[in-house]
């Protein structure tokens, strides 16, 4: 995959992430998790997903232990809403030093998004 495939597929794997986790599971350990960044591997077969996690040390250790049990249902599910000839295997990773900044883009995605519906 060149370059600029492998940031758009990264794009589309984090905008997808941060729907599900955020809207559509139901466990309440993922409700403290906000997806920062993916990275996807130039093969395509592996991401590495940044997240971070609000609470205290155990908490966060519930939610990291909770994202990856959910792991295979995110895949499961990023196939079938992208279409993609390898899905890639998740790998969840901390963001110890979470921005601010990519929650305002988050909710202004999710705005400009809501009002195109309308």
């Amino acid at each position: 995959m060149d370059e600029r495939r492998t940031l758009r597929v990264s794009e589309a794997v984090r905008e997808e992430l941060i729907e599900l986790i955020g809207f559509e599971t139901a466990d309440p350990r993922l409700l403290a998790v906000e997806v920062t960044e993916v990275h996807v591997s130039p093969d395509g077969r592996h991401a590495t997903v940044r997240v971070a996690i609000r609470g205290d040390a155990k908490e966060q250790k519930q939610s990291l232990d909770a994202l990856e049990h959910a792991r295979h249902y995110l895949r499961h599910e990023l196939a079938s809403r992208l279409s993609l000839r390898h899905v890639p295997e998740l790998h969840f990773e901390q963001n110890r030093n979470p921005d601010v900044e990519s929650r305002i883009d988050f909710l202004l995605r999710r705005a400009r998004k809501s009002r195109g519906r309308v």
